[in-house]
């Protein structure tokens, strides 16, 4: 079977598309819905940017708490179990926040990754919060 016959065929098992789109919905969330959550619904979850450090004072979506995915396993304090723990990198092909949420969500911590990460982010011009690097120790 060539390819093309391969996804021809995978695109018409409808069971296996709805199960992969609802995961894309229940494990991902757009900046339009982040930004909406953050001016009405800050309680209900962590937001977490695994990003470089520079690239973090540099400039962050607000209410982030930064956490290098190289201190990840150090850091697990900071999440909750009772809120939803939201991570973000640099962009849609980075795999960082992928892999902070995949790790999370193994302790047992419920996860969502922002879709376009802090370049999608940007990409709709919400604010950015930009650090003085004179605040931070280092």
């Amino acid at each position: 079977m060539h390819k093309h016959e391969e996804i021809c065929k995978a695109v018409k098992d409808t069971k296996k598309a709805k199960e992969f789109f609802l995961s894309q919905l229940a494990y991902t969330i757009g900046p339009d819905r982040l930004q909406h959550l953050s001016e009405h619904h800050l309680d209900e979850y962590n937001l977490f940017d695994v990003r470089e450090y520079d690239d973090f004072v540099k400039g962050h979506i607000p209410y982030a708490s930064h956490i290098p995915l190289e201190q990840f396993k150090e850091q697990t304090v900071q999440f909750s179990k009772d809120k939803v723990n939201i991570f973000y990198s640099y962009c849609p092909l980075c795999q960082r926040a992928c892999k902070a949420a995949y790790m999370a969500a193994d302790e047992g911590y419920p996860v969502m990754v922002l879709k376009g990460g802090f370049k999608g982010w940007k990409k709709r011009e919400f604010d950015v919060v930009e650090d003085d690097v004179s605040d931070y120790p280092g």
